[in-house]
């Protein structure tokens, strides 16, 4: 058995562009990996087959397919092709999950990279990490970063990505909710409100870098981080689940420096000024009943984990 383990990310800044001729939409994010980690082992099997345990809540894994639609099985196949294997083996997947179901943390995303890792590790096909993350783009624009781990800008579709070196350690309280949010609806109903608004979705101004923000993260300064964290998405993903805002407002009323809605969400990141902060500001808003965890980035991306 082979075992690796990749991260779930945040993004702690998200700009929604021009809505693109094949439906995609031209992005610029800033990633960041967290101390939650999807686990991925393999074993020889005589047929493809998913089994699925994890600390999430039983209504997110029963979301979690366990036949050959679920990414890791296509992840196992994209590293098949790329090492030109002309009859491989199915094996066996077990996934232990730590990352909420379609919480806009890029769970199935960490199950793919450390899926793409433990495949290629364990049938030995010598296949570069460059390549790897290259054929890995193919399985989602979130897959690379999860290989990559730590904090990163991507820029395109999302899949284009730099790395930022040096960031200091972020402490961050992340709520779930029990039910998720669906990407292409988040991005479909954004593009609503700008048009309500006179905004035309496939003309939106050009996208930059956002340089203050990776100067803050290097130096660590979390009052500065905090100004500048930011989200396009998150219009949309309130006014699809109205409850997202009490959320906010109970975590800066917490403590929390800032809060946003990860990605396209429901998933809501809060920052902190220190880790005893976050694990206050936890323990607040699960007495107030919410599904509040502490942890901390950047995490690294995916690694070989011993069994």
């Amino acid at each position: 058995m082979t075992t690796y383990s990749a991260p779930g990310k945040i993004n702690i800044f998200f700009e929604v562009g021009s809505l693109l001729p094949d439906g995609y939409h031209d992005v610029a994010s800033v990633y960041q990996a967290v101390d939650l980690r999807e686990q991925v082992s393999v074993q020889v099997a005589d047929h493809w087959s998913v089994a699925v345990e994890g600390n999430i809540s039983d209504s997110h894994l029963s979301d979690v397919p366990t036949d050959e639609n679920n990414l890791v099985v296509k992840a196992a196949k994209v590293v098949a092709n790329l090492a030109e294997l002309p009859n491989v083996h199915p094996v066996h997947f077990k996934i232990s999950k730590s990352v909420p179901v379609a919480g806009g943390m890029g769970g199935g995303s960490a199950d793919a990279a450390a899926a793409v890792m433990a495949v290629n590790d364990y049938w030995c096909t010598g296949i570069s990490d460059d390549d790897l993350l290259q054929g890995a783009a193919a399985l989602g624009a979130d897959v690379p970063f999860a290989m990559m781990g730590g904090t990163a800008f991507g820029w395109g579709r999302g899949d284009q990505l730099k790395a930022i070196d040096n960031v200091q350690k972020l402490n961050w309280v992340l709520v779930t909710c029990d039910h998720g949010l669906s990407t292409p609806a988040v991005y479909k109903r954004l593009d609503e409100l700008r048009a309500a608004r006179g905004e035309d979705a496939t003309a939106m101004p050009a996208l930059g870098e956002p340089k203050e923000l990776f100067a803050a993260l290097v130096t660590g300064d979390v009052l500065q981080i905090a100004k500048l964290i930011h989200n396009d998405l998150q219009e949309a993903a309130i006014d699809l689940i109205p409850s997202l805002q009490n959320t906010l407002d109970a975590g800066l009323a917490a403590g929390a420096l800032a809060g946003m809605v990860s990605g396209s969400g429901p998933t809501i990141a809060f920052l902190a000024s220190s880790v005893e902060q976050a694990h206050s500001i936890a323990a607040s808003l699960a007495s107030s009943g919410f599904n509040a965890l502490a942890t901390w980035g950047p995490s690294a991306g995916a690694k070989a984990e011993s069994n």
